[in-house]
């Protein structure tokens, strides 16, 4: 099975400590993020992995080249000249993605409670003969932003609740509304390749967000709510405490 691990942001708000390594390669528990995911990918199966690469791009392929996980083969998306951002990636690793089966994508700064497994499970079982193109992981979780679903828990817009803004493809759509649900998104994803041919028309360099919110009318993106859902997104220098206590209690 293969998977793809976004690594190539520059952990900006990690700096100083990403002024002289990748955010893959802060470490959490004495291992650094990309170890503890790519060892979680290989215990969920997922044995062909897929690493994007822009800042302190040879910090990573050097260390991977050292401590690769077992059964796992890594190859590398260089974005060394220009950041795609993460759809632009996505679609620049296509050949490396498409083998006619789905694929998962995992940000390296993520550390959850999230069986991979069970997650890639339930997007092939969900394909049905509706063109699902992705599943993403989402919660109840507080936060400003949400992913807003339908009654069938589909993709129809986003929100800022802060703000006041909302986004849909969908003419005349309303939110609040009654049969609107809406979750925070938790960085992991599964796409089938059909992602690849709604891809086509979009730039080099594109959030995947915009992509979902663009085409979530004419194809199925469905939502997978884990409501016990622990996850540390490990973005910013006060966030790595936290990291710490969640993986010394699954030790």
């Amino acid at each position: 099975m293969k998977a793809m691990l976004f690594a190539a942001g520059k952990g900006t708000r990690l700096k100083p400590l990403t002024d002289i390594m990748p955010k893959a390669l802060v470490p959490v528990c004495g291992k650094p993020l990309l170890e503890h995911v790519l060892g979680k990918f290989s215990s969920a199966g997922f044995n062909d992995v897929v690493i994007n690469v822009h800042h302190f791009a040879g910090q990573i392929q050097d260390y991977v080249g050292t401590h690769s996980a077992p059964g796992v083969r890594i190859s590398f998306s260089d974005e060394s000249e220009e950041l795609l951002e993460t759809g632009g990636g996505i679609k620049k690793a296509a050949a490396l993605l498409n083998d006619g089966e789905p694929f998962l994508v995992h940000n390296v700064d993520i550390l959850s409670n999230l069986n991979l497994r069970d997650f890639y499970d339930f997007h092939i079982q969900n394909s049905g003969e509706t063109e699902l193109v992705a599943t993403l992981l989402v919660s109840e979780r507080k936060t400003s932003r949400y992913l807003l679903f339908d009654e069938n828990d589909f993709l129809v817009g986003w929100t800022n609740v802060d703000t006041g803004e909302v986004r849909s493809p969908y003419k005349n759509f309303k939110y609040p509304s009654p049969c609107i649900r809406k979750y925070a998104f938790g960085g992991i994803h599964v796409m089938s390749p059909l992602v690849f041919k709604y891809m086509e028309s979009f730039p080099k360099a594109f959030p995947i967000m915009d992509f979902y919110l663009s085409v979530c009318a004419e194809c199925r993106i469905k939502a997978y709510v884990k409501k016990d859902l622990e996850l540390v997104d490990v973005g910013k220098l006060n966030s790595l405490e936290t990291a710490e206590s969640f993986l010394r209690g699954r030790m």
